[in-house]
């Protein structure tokens, strides 16, 4: 066992305090609350938008889910618009993950992936100094940011982006906005996903 069975004096401090578990709760249902919001705003644009999606690709579908076990952290996310199959993935996800940060991020896999990449770079100046960052990950479902993990979406970074993008089937752009940032002490969070799911539209759009 790598661990000691016995509880610290901290560990039972934590146990009995029940303020922080209430505190906890109290900040679910926020978060719950402004995915819910979020989720109104991005239907409304949604509505207005023709997309470049799978052919079985269903405008009305979404999903929350809350999980506690995200690298041992808590998380919530919503996913809409939202196709997930086999064959092709179509995706913006928008995940509060505790200790971490909050990402609105465009998932994309599958057959129209070689035309999201042209789309991509043929409508460059429009996605670019967006504060938008390319997953370097193979892994659609890794969610940390920094150095190795991500690239900034920037002109000057143009042709770094064609090698990281050459060949790849599947790929994640995102908005990486962390707890202390501005716009989440000012409540700017759901207008932030508005903004980055309009900003990401290029790429997406026929």
């Amino acid at each position: 066992m790598s661990e000691t069975p016995f509880f610290s004096s901290d560990d039972l401090q934590l146990l009995a305090d029940r303020n922080f578990f209430q505190k906890k709760i109290s900040i679910s249902r926020k978060i719950k609350h402004t995915l819910e919001a979020l989720h109104i705003q991005l239907a409304l644009e949604v509505g207005t938008r023709t997309f470049l999606a799978p052919e079985d690709f269903n405008l009305q579908a979404s999903q929350f889910v809350k999980g506690e076990h995200l690298e041992h952290f808590p998380y919530q996310y919503l996913d809409f618009p939202r196709h997930f199959t086999r064959q092709a993935k179509f995706a913006f996800r928008s995940l509060f993950w505790w200790g971490h940060h909050v990402v609105f991020a465009l998932i994309v896999e599958g057959p129209l992936v070689k035309q999201y990449r042209t789309n991509f770079f043929n409508r460059f100046p429009e996605i670019t100094d967006r504060h938008l960052c390319l997953s370097l990950s193979p892994s659609l479902w890794e969610w940390k940011t920094g150095a190795g993990l991500t690239m900034d979406i920037t002109h000057q970074r143009r042709s770094e982006l064609a090698a990281v993008l050459d060949r790849r089937t599947s790929f994640k752009i995102g908005r990486y906005v962390p707890f202390n940032d501005p716009l989440a002490e000012s409540g700017e969070i759901i207008q932030e996903g508005l903004r980055t799911f309009r900003a990401i539209l290029p790429i997406i759009s026929p």
